[in-house]
């Protein structure tokens, strides 16, 4: 379930409420639509916050990447790879022991937040640009 349908999900009673209990009029629009304003002020706070987390995540990445020491730069490629390999050595049984699924979850959150943290470190300032000419009227 998507953080918009659960949005949806919290007014939709409200508006459910309001459709039962009063007959068809102007109040009854009036009141659905404030119901409607307030489920997409809701959603354009929760798009802000979203996007402020992404950029400050670009930012830690960012940060790292462009760091003066090499283990700076490199520690999570580093992680990742290792993970990789104990996988693979699990995989193939040539590990004495049975990974926990954990690190499977681990890998993959790693991998995926990695690859997801680099893509928008490449497109941020991209984004960043056509975000602020929208706010200029541009």
């Amino acid at each position: 379930m998507g953080v918009l349908d659960v949005i949806g999900a919290i007014f939709k009673p409200i508006s459910d409420v309001i459709d039962h209990i009063l007959p068809s009029g102007d109040a009854k629009i009036q009141l659905q639509q404030k119901i409607l304003e307030g489920q997409m002020q809701a959603a354009a706070s929760l798009m802000d916050y979203e996007k402020q987390l992404l950029a400050a995540q670009a930012q830690i990445i960012t940060a790292e990447a462009q760091g003066n020491s090499w283990l700076q730069r490199s520690w999570r490629p580093i992680t990742m790879l290792t993970f990789l390999v104990l996988v693979v050595c699990d995989s193939f049984g040539w590990l004495p022991f049975r990974l926990a699924s954990q690190a499977w979850t681990l890998l993959q959150i790693g991998l995926g937040g990695y690859v997801a943290g680099r893509s928008l470190e490449k497109i941020a300032p991209s984004v960043a640009g056509a975000l602020s000419s929208g706010k200029d009227g541009k």
